[in-house]
């Protein structure tokens, strides 16, 4: 809940002193101090704790989001005005019970919580997406903010709390992820090291069945894996992460993904993973696939498996792929693509389909679809 009127413009003082000593923020003697020396020492012992535990709470992690972060099974926490905080529990939102004072304090978190991840936020540059490292989750949160203005009438802050995808092919099936006979063709599928990508909305599982399915890999093979944040975690003895990084401040030192993608070529990789292709690196990824490194993989947004191939098709063209070239490098590097999606708060398989081109272009004939089973290319599956 929100402080008192008064407690909030006594916050407010404490903060812009320590603003002047960011260290002194780091101890607790010295946080009692600042608030002393705002009151002029007349304080009660339990006020001045009441307090220095808010401050602390704003000082550290996510301020009074970060119990919401810690809650069993939420996903995402919002806050679309300071009295409108709102939490994800795969059921959907739902109000969180956890208000601010005033939007300057909301907008203080979010300017905060992008510093803290290498990120500026200010009137000139109103939006930061970056990932702040932690416990939360095993992988942290990732952090989006919109200053107002330009979002209208309140700063827009959405933490996304990652967790780690390290859950097997059995543990997926026995939750109703997929029927015994699709997970069988998923275990057919890695044991022959067929290349292949894995398709679906935000919050489908994606993530998820790749890192069951890099888990079934042999464990003689060096997997490496290239992600934004580090979210894959493969039951597999061998699993090199490397991860992208935004440009600093000034910048300067962004690493993409595209150049992370070459660098894993040159460390002698037995399958070469994209946690997701958003762009101009599904041709470094192609590429890949179509010079020797078989088994690898990757995740993009796509509805479904007949839409893949115009997704691939729009990315390709940001790296210079017209769709013809594109079309001729999936068809000879990606065996099969596997559609996932969620129904319900509940994850699942959605469909197995083979990749060809045709004189119509590409096209990815089913090979099996949830609710209907084995199609005509179900044959055809490595």
């Amino acid at each position: 809940m929100s402080a008192p009127a008064g407690e909030a413009e006594l916050l407010a003082r404490v903060r812009r002193r320590l603003a002047d000593d960011p260290a002194a923020a780091t101890a607790t003697a010295d946080l009692a101090a600042a608030v002393r020396a705002e009151t002029g020492g007349v304080i009660g012992d339990a006020a001045l704790l009441r307090l220095l535990r808010r401050l602390r709470g704003e000082l550290a992690g996510a301020g009074p989001l970060d119990p919401l972060l810690r809650l069993p099974g939420v996903t995402d926490v919002v806050v679309t005005a300071p009295d409108r905080v709102w939490l994800d529990r795969g059921a959907g939102m739902e109000p969180a019970g956890v208000s601010f004072a005033s939007d300057a304090e909301v907008r203080a978190l979010a300017v905060r919580l992008a510093g803290a991840c290498g990120r500026r936020l200010d009137d000139a540059r109103p939006f930061a997406d970056a990932h702040l490292p932690g416990g939360i989750g095993g992988a942290g949160v990732r952090v989006h903010a919109a200053l107002s203005p330009p979002a209208a009438g309140a700063t827009q802050l959405s933490l996304r709390v990652l967790h780690r995808a390290r859950r097997g092919l059995a543990e997926l099936a026995a939750a109703g992820f997929a029927p015994p006979e699709a997970v069988a063709a998923l275990r057919r599928l890695v044991a022959a090291r067929a290349s292949l990508l894995i398709v679906g909305g935000t919050g489908a599982g994606k993530t998820t069945l790749l890192a069951a399915l890099l888990a079934e890999a042999d464990p003689a093979e060096r997997i490496l894996c290239i992600e934004d944040t580090p979210e894959l975690a493969p039951a597999h003895p061998h699993v090199v992460h490397l991860l992208t990084r935004a440009a600093n401040v000034e910048g300067a030192g962004a690493i993409d993904r595209a150049e992370l993608l070459r660098q894993a070529l040159r460390m002698r990789p037995d399958r070469v993973v994209v946690g997701e292709v958003r762009g101009a690196e599904v041709v470094d990824l192609l590429a890949a696939l179509n010079t020797g490194h078989e088994g690898g993989a990757g995740t993009l947004h796509a509805n479904g498996i007949a839409e893949a191939p115009a997704r691939l098709a729009a990315l390709g063209a940001l790296g210079g792929l017209d769709r013809a070239a594109l079309e001729a490098q999936v068809a000879a590097a990606v065996r099969v693509i596997l559609a996932v999606r969620r129904r319900g708060g509940r994850r699942e398989l959605a469909a197995i389909g083979l990749p060809e081109r045709s004189a119509g272009g590409l096209r990815v004939r089913p090979a099996w679809t949830a609710g209907a089973g084995p199609g005509p290319a179900w044959a055809e599956l490595p």
